[in-house]
């Protein structure tokens, strides 16, 4: 990896599936100097590559150098803590994650009606991160291999053969528009960014080849404490890596740590809800709405009696009906439910995950210290609606598995998509962090690119989408 020198064009927090791609994008003019700040091990170092590598296991013990825990309170009432788990290093959670990389449907975009973010912009963005192996007279043509499981075996046949019995049809691509064949209910593929039991997330295929070039520098190991702020315009960060502290200066400044650490980071520079920033004592350079309408995808979780497949992706196959993806988790699963008690077997078990929640959520800053975590709350049972449709959901699962696996008590559980906490939208929403163009509102030269800019969380899981608005979003920064 090059030199580093110490001032960027550009200077990208974090190297996930948006900085990632990003700074590939960035780095492909030669003119323009990237620095990419990773608070993780890069992929050099011993073992990385045979975690991030495998993707027939998700790295994210509690022992994994790879992953870094958050707490948050599920729901309220009971309170139900949990944690939620994030990736830390060149590829971020796209890296240890189960490979779920599924497009977003028309509506997540057309919704909201950004300016130049209607479904028709975003396709293109779609299409040239990644390459479909499956359906290889598309014009995609990216760096990111996509395949979906054909030989189901174990949990997964079960699962498919009761569906189909139950008179569900076989979507053929859960990339494609919901229309015709593929729309739902139905049952079909998941697409993986995993091939032949490799998983390729957006570090590995586009920063990686990406390293060597003279004009990037990627540097691991090393942790953003705050911007620096020069009236309202973003000129560095301030850092501490494996030589000390240090002050990195750039004429652009993107935040690609993430939901979590893109949000806690604006917050410390003083960009955030005034009031919070004022009570801890944080001069306010910009009042807006950071961290103040969350959004996850809310699921119950349930044991089943399948034998375990081994050498499994996580997830092969979903079922989607009425705003609910019926998951059958192959195995694998007990870090995301946080019970790591030792010694206990693995099992498969079923997810039912709520697509286009009500209840919003909340992070918050408590500590000025960078090191402590902020506060983070789901209040997933807020919404009446959400808590009757997941209980819909876990009453048909047993309606048309029933006589396959014995399904027992859900429990609360998250499908770890955290997202907006910085959303995008116009200058006339309240809500809104950054602009259409990712933009930090009231701040020059600042922008964030991840999922926290996502207005609402989309009908699928997000990663695709996250990795895409990296590659969108390379034009507005670029263009200053």
């Amino acid at each position: 990896m090059a030199d580093h020198s110490t001032r960027s064009d550009v200077l990208i927090v974090g190297a996930g599936s948006a900085g990632s791609v990003l700074a590939e994008r960035l780095s492909a003019d030669p003119t323009c100097r990237v620095t990419v700040v990773e608070a993780g091990p890069g992929p050099d170092e011993p073992g990385v590559r045979d975690l991030t590598r495998n993707g027939l296991q998700l790295p994210i013990g509690a022992a994994s150098p790879l992953a870094q825990r958050y707490r948050t309170r599920l729901t309220d009432d009971p309170a139900r803590d949990a944690d939620i788990v994030r990736g830390v290093t060149v590829g971020g959670s796209g890296a240890v994650n189960g490979g779920y990389f599924c497009r977003a449907l028309p509506v997540d975009f057309d919704g909201p009606a950004l300016p130049g973010w209607s479904w028709s912009e975003v396709i293109p963005h779609y299409r040239a991160i990644q390459t479909d192996l499956d359906f290889p007279d598309r014009a995609d043509g990216g760096p990111i291999a996509i395949r979906r499981t054909n030989e189901l075996v174990g949990s997964t046949a079960a699962f498919v053969d009761a569906a189909r019995d139950a008179g569900l049809r076989w979507l053929p691509d859960l990339n494609a528009e919901p229309i015709g064949e593929n729309s739902p209910p139905g049952i079909g593929a998941v697409p993986l960014n995993i091939v032949d039991g490799v998983r390729g997330g957006p570090g590995a295929a586009f920063l990686e080849p990406a390293a060597a070039r003279p004009n990037l520098t990627v540097l691991p190991r090393t942790r953003v404490l705050r911007i620096r702020l020069s009236g309202s315009r973003a000129v560095g960060v301030e850092t501490v890596g494996p030589d000390g502290p240090s002050v990195l200066e750039a004429d652009r400044v993107v935040l690609s740590a993430g939901a979590i650490s893109s949000a806690q980071l604006l917050m410390l520079s003083g960009i955030g809800p005034a009031a919070t920033l004022r009570r801890l004592g944080i001069a306010v350079s910009a009042d807006l709405a950071v961290g103040r309408r969350t959004w996850d995808h809310p699921e119950w979780v349930l044991p089943t009696t399948w034998t375990v497949a081994p050498q499994r992706p996580v997830l092969e196959v979903v079922l989607v009906i009425d705003g609910i993806e019926i998951r059958p988790y192959t195995g694998g699963f007990i870090a995301m439910v946080g019970d790591g008690t030792a010694g206990r077997p693995d099992w498969p078990h079923l997810g039912v995950a709520l697509m286009n929640p009500r209840a919003a959520g909340r992070l918050s800053l408590h500590s000025t210290d960078p090191m402590v975590a902020p506060s983070i709350e789901h209040h997933y049972d807020r919404a009446g609606e959400d808590t009757a449709a997941l209980r819909h959901g876990c009453e048909y699962a047993v309606e048309v598995l029933g006589t396959t696996t014995q399904l027992g008590e859900p429990m609360w559980s998250t499908s770890q998509h955290l997202c907006g906490t910085a959303p995008m939208g116009l200058d006339t929403d309240e809500h809104a962090v950054v602009d259409p163009r990712c933009r930090v509102r009231g701040i020059d030269r600042l922008w964030v690119v991840d999922g926290s800019v996502l207005p609402r969380i989309t009908s699928r899981g997000p990663h695709a989408t996250i990795a895409m608005i990296g590659h969108r979003a390379a034009e507005f920064v670029s263009a200053g």
